[in-house]
């Protein structure tokens, strides 16, 4: 500040400034300690400070006041304000004392990236500099250039005529031998684009890509969604443009990873500047996926319409043109084999909208004058059926798709690649068997129906299978009539048949593991006895009534009105009555009997809803599940999940993740043992005795539905399990029809055609086999008298169980009551809509095939008690789940 401004001196020992500053001042002519000496917290200056204070010679300059002393040692860049930044005006300079306490100098020399910026403080700092940033953006692109050229250099374009190279896949029997050569090598033809109608090109621009003549053929956007999508871990997504799918069509490794969608786009790139429009469009048609094994638009010609690509009508080729959306979906013949929702009723809805959507869009665009459109829109072009490939008919067609669908579930390889061919694929199939199994069905066909004379044995289908117990393997399946003869649905792995009464000893087997909730956890015996009574009203475990809707008492039915009474539980599983194994089943819990049935093989989602009918059969596993779950009572309760591969090999090499499922303890030996001693009860002397002329010891249970719409028997030895389902369906609606006639008899019980089928089979089967026999059963539980039930009486021999099923007498009925009927009975017959349980009341729904998509849950595992009816019946196909 200048000097003329400073304020004059004040008088010698004026005021109460000028005295602290005389007693601040030294004594004795001794030099006092400069202020910010002392370490005291009120010395907020520095050493030099306080020589300012200080005139020549020692003694104290005077300022005219305290302002003045701030404005000095301001000048001095101490005081409390904060110091200047460098380069300001008052600032310390690079060697002053920096801002505020303890900070440090900037560096001396120049930093290559000068980060955090030197010679700046707070947010400043921290804040890149406009050289900083534009350096490093134009090393980043820099590095994006090298990438995508070194990326762009070392992809080469691919011919469509690679892709047209697959091979056929080989299927083997269980010895070895092959089976069947099947595959896309031989259903794909290239065509030039002169040979592809402009109705084509047009229907698949104006759906696919509108802009392919004018766009780069790579899209941006939809290549950033696809990897984004990707490491966030979802479905990885195609490209969106024709020229992309065409590269992706033609790109052999369909490996789902970001690296491949690097390589498409460049490949995309490279296609889009080295290929016209007319070859990439060309390219595209003659390799995309049509479906019915179809690649490629002449292969798809022949399939859907039996004629040369050039001689499809416009309406034509909008119907293929919706096809590449999904063949899936979109083929009106249906896929239920491979989704449950791919229904023929629904993908006939799927392919009639998109197919006028498109002929819409054509319209739109200018593709078709207002004539050719409405020639085009007035008829949906309906497509021929399916047609058997080479070498698939007979059993042979639902063989493989049993084993194709398996090796989908078990493995990495994406269809579109299992397609293209090359695999050899080893299965657990046994020749000898199948044909058995078809054989034993075709006599019984021809010996019991007559559909030529009688209308009701129009319509009547089967559905085996046959499973090792304490392995899993499926050695042997009747799928239906064939390809050949329009027959595509796999009966052998589908759901939608309710299994009725051969679900029963999953009730009585909850009941000796868990008990009820009488019994504080004790199992029960299968002496115990409950009514067997008609028309009962079935109690909760409160003592109240199970009601109805509209809340009044439901009432449970048996096959006969016949006055049972009460009676052991293994006495009405020989009879099949109803309503004993209704009241146990709310007794002991119906969640304990789907763990217990889970446990066993049956997968959840084909569990019917948790009602009294539950325990009646209303659920709709698969013949290939029925058949692994009781052949865990076979292996004394060890489950193994089926099976119908051991080995597949492409290039020479085996694929990975097809090592024999695990064995599991699914349920105490015990357990398993009892059921068994009481389903050989059932051959012997109830329901099941067609099944006596196997001539060896067996056991089994027989089932029929409600209204009679669907019959089976499941039965097994120690070396085979085998179930058989006979039912009748409409073939439009695929809803099930009731078999009351069928035959030229009143009603078609489990006990009946069923089970000759099966006698037939197993007699072929096990020949040359010896006859082991089963464990013997220890007494299990504690016997249990139904509410109003006599005390038990050991001494009746009829109830108790003989030391052999041959000696088991039957409960006879009183003189003074009619007889039961003299067939056997196994009806499930359910009133006022009960039966129905959530299942579906209709046909083979194939959505969920059964084989290992999922596996069996644990015995512990419990089920919720939703309805997953009709899906994944986890056999050797796709064992489970929703799609397979």
């Amino acid at each position: 500040m200048s000097e003329h401004r400073r304020k004059p001196p004040q008088p010698q020992g004026g005021g109460r400034a000028a005295a602290r500053r005389g007693q601040s001042g030294s004594s004795s002519g001794r030099r006092a300690a400069p202020r910010g000496a002392t370490g005291s917290p009120s010395d907020y200056g520095t050493a030099s400070h306080a020589s300012e204070s200080y005139g020549p010679g020692g003694e104290e300059r005077q300022y005219g006041g305290r302002a003045e002393a701030r404005r000095a040692a301001q000048r001095s860049g101490g005081g409390r304000r904060r110091a200047a930044e460098p380069g300001r005006r008052g600032g310390g300079g690079p060697n002053g004392p920096g801002r505020g306490r303890g900070r440090t100098a900037p560096p001396a020399k120049k930093r290559f990236i000068d980060y955090p910026r030197a010679g700046k403080y707070g947010w400043r700092r921290w804040t890149p500099s406009w050289k900083l940033v534009s350096g490093l953006s134009l090393a980043f692109l820099g590095c994006l250039v090298i990438i995508a050229g070194l990326g762009y250099a070392m992809v080469s374009i691919p011919s469509q005529n690679a892709a047209a190279k697959s091979q056929n896949n080989v299927y083997y029997w269980a010895d070895g031998t092959q089976m069947v050569a099947t595959g896309s090598g031989e259903n794909r033809q290239n065509v030039d684009l002169a040979e592809i109608p402009k109705a084509m090109r047009y229907a698949v621009i104006s759906a696919e890509n509108k802009s392919f003549y004018d766009d780069s053929g790579v899209d941006p956007m939809g290549i950033a969604r696809a990897l984004a999508n990707m490491a966030r871990g979802g479905d990885v997504q195609g490209g969106s443009t024709i020229t992309q799918q065409f590269v992706k069509n033609t790109y052999l490794s369909q490996d789902q990873t970001v690296s491949r969608k690097f390589k498409e786009m460049f490949i995309s790139i490279k296609v889009g500047t080295k290929l016209s429009k007319d070859e990439i469009l060309e390219g595209y048609l003659n390799t995309s996926y049509y479906g019915r094994g179809a690649y490629g638009i002449q292969a798809a010609a022949q399939t859907y319409y039996g004629k040369d690509a050039k001689d499809l009508t416009d309406s034509e080729c909008a119907f293929l043109a919706a096809l590449l959306k999904g063949p899936t979906y979109y083929d009106p013949a249906g896929n239920q084999d491979l989704d449950s929702r791919a229904t023929p009723k629904q993908n006939r809805q799927n392919s009639e909208k998109r197919w006028s959507w498109i002929l819409g869009e054509m319209h739109k665009d200018k593709y078709l004058t207002d004539a050719a459109y409405q020639k085009a829109i007035k008829k949906y072009p309906e497509p021929d059926g399916r047609k058997a490939a080479k070498g698939m008919t007979g059993q042979i067609s639902y063989l493989v798709d049993t084993a194709k669908k398996y090796v989908l579930a078990h493995s990495d390889i994406p269809q579109t690649q299992f397609d293209q061919g090359g695999y050899q694929i080893y299965t657990t199939f046994e020749k000898k068997k199948v044909e058995a199994l078809a054989k034993a069905v075709k006599k019984i066909e021809d010996e019991r129906l007559d559909p030529k004379k009688r209308e009701l044995d129009r319509h009547v289908q089967f559905g085996a299978a046959s499973v090792k117990p304490n392995d899993g393997a499926i050695v042997a399946l009747y799928g239906g009539a064939g390809y050949e003869n329009g027959h595509f649905t796999n009966n052998a792995d589908t759901a939608g048949v309710p299994v009725g009464s051969t679900w029963k000893p999953f009730v009585l087997a909850a009941a000796m593991q868990y008990g009820t909730y009488r019994s504080d956890g004790e199992g029960v015996s299968p002496m115990s006895k409950y009514n067997g009574d008609d028309n009962l009203k079935v109690k909760q475990n409160d003592g109240t009534y199970v009601l109805k809707k509209d809340n009044t008492p439901f009432y449970q039915k048996n096959e006969s009105e016949y006055p049972w009474g009460y009676i052991t539980l293994r006495k009405a599983m020989e009879q099949s009555v109803n309503t004993p194994f209704v009241q146990l089943g709310m007794d002991v819990g119906m969640d304990k009997v789907a763990d217990v049935a889970q446990s066993a093989g049956i997968l959840k989602g084909s569990l019917a809803y948790r009602n009294a009918s539950f325990a009646l059969g209303t659920s709709t596993p698969s013949a290939i599940r029925m058949a692994d779950a009781y052949a865990t009572f076979a292996a004394s309760g060890k489950q193994a999940d089926p099976y119908s591969v051991t080995e597949v090999k492409h290039g020479g090499q085996p694929e990975p993740g097809f090592s024999k499922p695990k064995i599991k303890q699914a349920m105490p030996e015990n357990v398993a043992h009892n059921v068994t001693d009481v389903l050989e009860n059932v051959i012997q002397n109830g329901t099941g005795t067609n099944a006596k002329a196997l001539g060896r010891t067996a056991a089994g249970k027989t089932g029929t539905t409600d209204e009679n719409k669907s019959a089976w028997f499941v039965g097994y030895t120690q070396q085979l399990s085998t179930s058989v389902a006979m039912f009748r369906e409409n073939p439009k609606s695929h809803a099930l029809l009731s078999m009351n006639g069928t035959a030229g008899v009143d009603s078609i019980h489990g006990g009946d055609i069923p089970t000759e089928v099966w006698t037939e089979y197993m007699k072929a089967a096990l020949k040359g086999e010896d006859d082991p026999g089963f464990p013997e059963a220890e007494e299990i539980g504690e016997v249990q008298d139904g509410e109003g039930a006599p005390s038990p009486t050991p001494t009746v021999t009829a109830e108790e169980p003989s030391p052999t099923p041959s000696e088991t007498k039957e409960d006879k009925p009183d003189k003074d009551q009619p007889e039961p009927t003299p067939s056997p009975t196994a009806s499930e017959t359910c009133q006022f809509g009960w039966c129905d349980g959530g299942t579906s009341n209709g046909g083979t729904d194939t959505g969920g095939t059964d084989g290992g998509v999922t596996s069996s849950p644990t015995p512990t595992e419990s089920s919720d008690t939703s309805n997953g009816n009709g899906n994944g019946n986890g056999s050797g196909g796709l064992f489970g789940g929703s799609n397979g």
